[in-house]
């Protein structure tokens, strides 16, 4: 399987990857959905409902104190994933990197077009100014973190009961159109609307990465098992 994904990606001329939070668990960053993923962990409130909009403004110190102890890594480093799709769009080949994950490690390991569709921890905003700011404003205060004009700060980041930005949906959906190649790694793709982006790709061929089944399996010209960033970094090394 892996001399037919070499195959195709020597085929093509635009690829667009699509992904999720199996992207960056090589790198330590936990999932969501797994066994051992932060949805099956115990905590005072479920995750889902401290990740809303509406939890965020009404107990907003609770909100931060899961933030910080969970949402943000900042001793993660790019893995072979991450490399090897830098390495492709350095090459000319891959278009864009179309994530769901919020983590900025695909900017970090070199690419350049890259589709945050839910926002970014590096990113945070005064929601009375709109000044921005950088993730230590998060990471070195305590309780809630507070604009010098006295607003609340809040990531930029894409909670439950929000909408996606519609500046990035547009173009991650251009990107998907406009492919010949569409590889998606490490996501269940039971995450709407952005699973359904995947509707709009029209290109020759299909590539699926990811540890366990998917209900685009049946779709996929190629699916592949294995840890995505053995899978990528094997292909990159040998192309």
């Amino acid at each position: 399987m892996y001399d037919e994904l070499k195959k195709a990606i020597n085929e093509s001329e635009s690829i667009v990857f699509f992904g999720g939070a199996g992207v960056s668990t090589e790198s330590g960053i936990p999932d969501f959905r797994s066994v051992d993923g932060l949805y099956n962990q115990k905590y005072k409130y479920p995750p889902e409902t401290i990740l809303s909009h509406s939890f965020f403004m009404s107990k907003p110190k609770d909100f931060y104190d899961f933030y910080r102890a969970k949402m943000i890594c900042t001793d993660a480093r790019p893995n072979k994933a991450h490399k090897a799709l830098a390495l492709l769009e350095e090459q000319g080949k891959l278009k864009a990197v179309v994530t769901q994950n919020i983590d900025g490690l695909h900017q970090l390991a070199g690419s350049k077009k890259v589709y945050e569709l839910h926002g970014s921890v590096l990113r945070n905003y005064c929601m009375k100014c709109h000044r921005f700011y950088d993730l230590t404003v998060i990471t070195e205060s305590e309780g809630i973190p507070r604009c010098e004009c006295g607003g609340m700060i809040k990531p930029d980041v894409v909670l439950y009961e929000e909408g996606l930005d519609d500046e990035t949906v547009v173009g991650a959906v251009k990107a998907i159109a406009d492919a010949d190649l569409l590889i998606i790694g490490g996501t269940s793709l039971n995450v709407y609307p952005a699973a359904g982006f995947l509707d709009y790709f029209n290109g020759n061929k299909i590539v699926l990465l990811n540890k366990s089944k998917t209900p685009f399996d049946r779709n996929a010209d190629i699916v592949i098992r294995d840890p995505i960033g053995q899978v990528l970094g094997n292909v990159m090394n040998s192309t």
